[in-house]
């Protein structure tokens, strides 16, 4: 009994301890089986506080591939969100655009709901939680794929990897809204930011199209700080649209009418503002690539040019000085001599 008590006291001693290690800044080993129920560090509760907020509040992401950033907002006691953190993606695979089909190497883009049957607190890295891909948009095109995580270990095959210590304090915040009661985490996941100054510089990408439908929930949340409730129909992201009954849009059937919503007339507002910029950076840009097109056109054609002149002028100065290329040699063709050749010997007389 006293041998049992000191292996139990021993192991609360080493579990107070780990945890106390987590609070004071330093993270779990690995190798420790706690390490998904470590507690938040000290500061992370004391900067979650300051900006109202607090551990169990509604929590969303928001990733930009091309900048590297992976950034958690916290709802506030005021109701909107506010941008707790912004961490560097250590690495992700493939280039911008979505993922397509199992293999191809690409990391996800779109917006998905992170759910507690997502967390992987067993994880072969750090820690984990899987995005979600593919969602209700992703199936509507047979898109294929599995196991697309945020992770830690900073190595990517088609996931978002980030530091251990990233990853440890991601984890804890998603898990300690999971226990104030939220049941999802909304995960935005974006190229770049959807300006249309960044639009337009990629207005010939064959993605453009998906990129703009997305753009709509970056704006609806860049003007309200709060995240858009998305569905699919007509084969593309809705937002803050339901039916009258409540029930879910089907992917590839026809949207139902909207019905103007208190964020409508700012958006379209927005939306025509954002549209004239795409417009005028479209047309700039095109305009500085033709001209950088008929830039180079004009010195091809100038080195040409100068190379023909130089031909001619060496074949003139050659053929003036004798120096051009000389005639070919002729063969020369012997002519027998009349009378059929040289004249053969008499022979030598006999007995001489």
């Amino acid at each position: 009994m006293a041998v049992t008590f000191s292996r139990l006291f021993g192991f609360a001693m080493v579990v107070v301890a780990t945890l106390a290690l987590a609070g004071c800044g330093g993270i779990m080993p690995k190798s420790s089986s706690l390490r998904a129920s470590q507690s938040l560090k000290s500061a992370t509760l004391t900067k979650l506080k300051d900006m109202g907020s607090s551990p169990g509040q509604a929590m969303m992401i928001r990733l930009f591939k091309q900048t590297n950033e992976f950034e958690v907002w916290k709802r506030t006691t005021a109701g909107t969100y506010k941008l707790f953190k912004t961490y560097e993606i250590c690495a992700y695979s493939g280039t911008l655009g979505p993922k397509i089909k199992e293999g191809d190497r690409q990391a996800p883009e779109g917006f998905y709901n992170i759910t507690p049957g997502l967390m992987n607190p067993n994880s072969s890295y750090y820690l984990s939680f899987d995005t979600g891909f593919p969602n209700k948009f992703d199936r509507a095109y047979g898109r294929t794929g599995s196991d697309l995580m945020v992770h830690g270990d900073c190595s990517s095959r088609g996931c978002y990897s980030m530091t251990d210590e990233a990853i440890a304090e991601i984890y804890a915040l998603v898990r300690e809204s999971f226990a104030g009661g939220n049941p999802v985490v909304q995960m935005q996941i974006y190229p770049f930011r959807m300006t249309p100054q960044r639009l337009a510089a990629y207005s010939t990408n064959p993605n453009i199209g998906f990129w703009q439908n997305l753009k709509e929930g970056y704006d609806r949340f860049e003007l309200a700080k709060m995240p858009p409730s998305w569905d699919v129909c007509e084969k593309k992201y809705v937002f803050d649209l339901k039916r009258e009954d409540g029930s879910p849009l089907e992917a590839a059937a026809a949207c139902p009418p909207r019905s103007n919503d208190s964020l409508w007339t700012a958006l379209q507002a927005k939306q025509a503002a954002d549209d004239a910029v795409y417009k005028t950076e479209v047309a700039a840009i095109s305009s500085r690539e033709a001209k950088n097109a008929a830039a180079v056109q004009a010195e091809a054609e100038a080195k040409a040019a100068a190379k023909a002149r130089g031909d001619a002028m060496g074949n003139f100065v050659g053929g003036l000085f004798g120096g051009g290329q000389p005639a070919p040699a002729e063969t020369p063709t012997e002519t027998p001599a009349s009378g059929g050749g040289a004249p053969v010997p008499a022979p030598a007389p006999k007995g001489t």
